[in-house]
């Protein structure tokens, strides 16, 4: 099926930005930041002050520094009675805004009327040294300081002055000129920061039996379960099928936790007594930092605890110890790589423990340049604003540019740099509106302005990649482009072995194929480590808010959509376009009229009602299959149907896009899209080629069918290399919204 082509307005631009890669110059920077463009500043560090004199009637003074330049000014905090003030701040000004030969550095007393001068310095900016790192930090000093005549005044400020770039060690915690207008409490939330993801593991819980168990109504039979509370995660067994006090399960309970573990596992042994009644017979809480930790499939050893019951003797609670015991077998699973990112965009697949981890193979290199074109995301004073800032997800580090405030054309020009250990991989790069950078009210959001993502694989090594990719967002009204983003990108391969060696691996550690999770189990251990890492990261200072975090994650991914759907129809239709063309091609030429019917005799096909799933249907299904066409069932009713329906077409729908995404790996397979897997290919088929015309077909077919029925004990549950080669293709899914 023929696509239309994309419009020009959400296409792809290459650009060429005035960055060092690739330029020869002397400066030192093009070999170290040179992803960007150069944007020099002028640093001012204001260490501290002493010997400051007294300006109320007690003697003391309530000290702050303003430093000014041109119409910029900066202000530190201010301190109570304090002779001797240390601050440790630094301004930054952008040069290109410069516009003043002198800088004035302010040393005030904070009073109610008017603030009073304690004394000032002045620096000329033609006698300002500049430093570029790798050179040390320019050390602070001490500077006299003088009234507005320029005679000495009493005290003295340790101060540094330089000119630099954005590589300087001060950039992150520097104020900026641009941000003046931004308040001392709001200055944390538009600096720029790293932040590391929580090291998360999967806790397994394998509840075997239970022994002595005492109910309290000795007169039935208990119907016992087991339910697990791990922080807000809760799960629970079956009802065990042995009726008795001694009741068995062998069940697995699969949690998401996080480092530091922060909560420990309660488990609770319940006792249906009625419909929605349950009465606890026994508890246990088991920290979770005593737990074994399991890197391979051999089993742990197993133990029994001692449940613990509280009663309720003369109104007062008092414990019950060794009132039965519970048999568990309980691990932190290091083997597993735990998934908290959508599977098509993951950006890293190594299993929890690091001692599993294979050697790094390469750099990946960001510099985020700039934006234009942006839309207004809120209103201030009567006039539409964006305070644009970037965050760019990659394993387990995130990044967030600063914040520019109040500009449709940020320039950050910020670089950074990640290890790479699988190319089959994804970095996601997002804009955002900060809506707390002039004190937003507690319930104030950061708005979405769009994301790019790009698969490593598609990358050539040691290539410079500049290009405006376009910030897309889906609206009720349909898509819209909020503007484009600049970037510059490169992939630096240090094993050249060791990356065509990773074709041949499993995508997911071993652990995914010989103890395989349920796709059901890993939605829900996914959607688990997804708030982990959330509520983690916007704990920080500043915090990576929870929407942004679960943007970047695809949080939504697996909800219904039409239109995904849809999508995913048209790419397996594109897919298949070539060989329906074929076969309309070989119908017109022998159009076989008279088809081969088959003589093998067999039983005529019947009503099957395990194939039509009526033997284990629910009533309200069948309620729902018998009703009429509109719906005559209450709005309640309809609205619970709903939503079970869009969970059940959403599984569908992932199903949809996972076949187009195997046919598009086919496709890529000779579009050099990944220029390696394709390289690897041809090279393959035309070994291929020589072995199959120097040996005859017999032997060829002989050894085939040898491999294929061979015993199971010649068999690994592994991946074979062939399919692991087939999974790391790329696919179109990344340029899904």
């Amino acid at each position: 099926m023929q696509k239309p082509p994309q419009s020009i307005d959400f296409a792809l631009k290459e650009t060429s930005p005035k960055i060092g890669a690739g330029a020869v110059t002397g400066d030192k920077l093009s070999s170290t930041y040179d992803l960007v463009e150069q944007m020099q500043y002028l640093y001012v560090r204001v260490v501290k002050a002493k010997d400051l004199p007294g300006k109320d009637v007690t003697g003391g003074c309530d000290p702050y520094v303003e430093v000014k330049l041109g119409n910029y000014k900066g202000v530190t905090k201010h301190f109570e009675k304090k002779n001797n003030p240390e601050w440790n701040q630094v301004f930054a000004f952008s040069k290109e805004r410069i516009q003043a030969s002198v800088l004035e550095v302010y040393v005030k007393d904070k009073d109610v009327v008017a603030d009073d001068l304690i004394g000032r310095a002045l620096f000329d900016l033609n006698e300002i040294p500049k430093r570029i790192p790798p050179d040390s930090p320019l050390a602070p000093q001490w500077y006299r300081l003088e009234d507005r005549k320029g005679d000495k005044a009493k005290g003295e400020l340790m101060l540094a002055v330089w000119m630099g770039t954005q590589a300087d060690e001060a950039f992150p915690e520097a104020w900026h000129s641009d941000a003046a207008s931004v308040g001392p409490d709001a200055v944390a939330s538009i600096r720029s920061k790293v932040y590391l993801s929580p090291k998360l593991w999967y806790v397994r819980v394998n509840v075997i039996e239970a022994q002595d168990l005492v109910p309290n109504d000795k007169s039935r039979f208990p119907e016992v379960f087991v339910k697990a509370m791990l922080g807000n995660q809760a799960l629970r067994t079956r009802i065990s099928q042995s009726k008795t006090i001694n009741p068995m399960w062998n069940e697995d309970l699969m949690f998401v936790v996080a480092e530091p573990f922060e909560e420990p596992l309660v488990l609770s042994v319940e006792d249906r007594v009625g419909g929605n009644k349950d009465e606890t017979l026994g508890k246990c809480v088991i920290p979770l930092h005593i737990v074994q930790r399991r890197l391979d499939h051999r089993p742990v050893n197993s133990r029994w605890l001692n449940l613990e019951k509280h009663v309720i003797v003369d109104g007062e609670k008092k414990e019950i110890k060794f009132a039965s015991r519970i048999h568990l077998r309980i691990c932190l699973e290091g083997g597993y790589h735990v998934l908290d990112e959508s599977t098509h965009y993951s950006s890293d697949l190594r299993p929890t423990a690091k001692q599993l981890w294979r050697p790094s193979i390469g750099i990946l290199e960001l510099g985020i340049l700039s934006a234009h074109g942006l839309m207004p995301m809120k209103t201030k004073d009567g006039r539409g604003t964006t305070d644009a800032y970037c965050v760019a997800k990659y394993g387990q580090k995130w990044i967030r540019t600063r914040t520019i405030v109040d500009n449709f054309m940020p320039r950050w020009n910020e670089q950074y740099t990640w290890e790479v250990f699988d190319t089959c991989t994804v970095i996601t790069v997002g804009v955002f509106d900060n809506g707390h950078v002039h004190g937003g009210a507690g319930g104030a959001r950061d708005a979405r302005i769009g994301k790019v993502r790009i698969r490593l694989s598609t990358l050539e090594a040691d290539r410079v990649y500049t290009h405006s990719y376009p910030l897309l967002v889906l609206h009720p009204s349909g898509v819209k482009k909020t503007g484009e983003i600049q970037l510059a990108l490169r992939f630096t391969c240090s094993s050249l072995i060791n990356m065509l060696h990773m074709y041949s691996h499993p995508l997911l550690p071993k652990m995914h194929y010989i103890h395989p999770l349920s796709v059901i189990q890993l939605d829900v251990l996914r959607h688990q480590a997804m708030q982990i890492v959330s509520t983690r990261l916007s704990r920080a200072e500043p915090p990576l808010r929870k929407e942004v975090v679960e943007y970047m994650l695809d949080v939504d991914s697996h909800m219904w959509s039409m239109r995904r759907s849809k999508a995913n129809f048209f790419r397996i239709m594109g897919v298949l376009s070539g060989l329906i063309a074929v076969g309309k091609w070989f119908d017109q030429i022998c159009n076989w009229r008279n088809p081969l019917t088959t003589i093998l005799i067999r039983h005529p096909p019947h009503m099957d009602t395990r194939l039509s799933h009526a033997d284990a249907a629910h009533p309200d299904e069948l309620d729902e299959e018998f009703d009429t066409f509109p719906t005559s069932r209450p709005s309640d009713i309809v609205r619970m149907r709903y939503d079970r329906l869009r969970s059940i077409a959403g599984r569908v729908q992932t199903v949809i896009g996972d076949l187009a995404t195997q046919g598009e790996r086919f496709q890529s397979l000779l579009s050099w899209r990944d220029p390696r897997a394709t390289t690897l290919f041809v090279t393959f088929c035309l070994i291929a080629a020589l072995v199959l015309y120097v040996t005859p077909f017999q032997v060829v077919a002989l050894l085939a069918g040898i491999y294929v029925l061979r015993h199971p004990r010649f068999r690994h549950k592994l991946p074979s290399t062939p399919l692991n080669f087939f999974r790391r293709l790329p696919a179109r899914s990344d340029s899904m919204l």
